[in-house]
């Protein structure tokens, strides 16, 4: 049988995925920033070492309607040396190196991001939901 998840299900599945209202997981989770398409596995295009850049943890909030968003802000840098290059997506990693990839997609502008500058999510602007 096929069907669609109920909203109950939908919300469980995203809480579990990232961390929110459950106290048997961390709920931290590392967002990184990419220059392309992540890929499947959510390795491909990451920004690079030597720029000032890490992935930055990230706090989640509890899953409505099968979606969450982050409920601080989110900062890389500022950038050093060649900058992190124009970052195109995202992607959300259950580790801060490595990892499992839980979450890529597009940003809904490219941004560049040269030396001196940072790049921030801001509260309540990374959107996360179940297709």
């Amino acid at each position: 049988m096929s069907g669609n998840l109920s909203d109950w299900a939908e919300n469980a599945l995203m809480d579990w995925l990232m961390g929110g209202a459950s106290p048997t997981r961390p709920t931290t989770r590392h967002v990184a920033l990419h220059t392309g398409d992540p890929g499947e596995t959510g390795a491909s295009n990451e920004v690079g070492a030597g720029v000032g850049y890490a992935r930055q943890a990230a706090t989640f909030g509890a899953s409505s309607g099968g979606a969450t968003s982050n409920v601080a802000n989110v900062v890389f840098g500022p950038a050093s040396g060649a900058g992190f290059g124009t970052v195109s997506h995202v992607s959300v990693w259950d580790a801060s190196s490595g990892g499992n990839c839980l979450w890529k997609g597009p940003l809904s502008a490219s941004q560049a991001v040269a030396a001196g500058v940072s790049f921030t999510i801001v509260a309540g602007d990374l959107d996360l939901a179940l297709d």
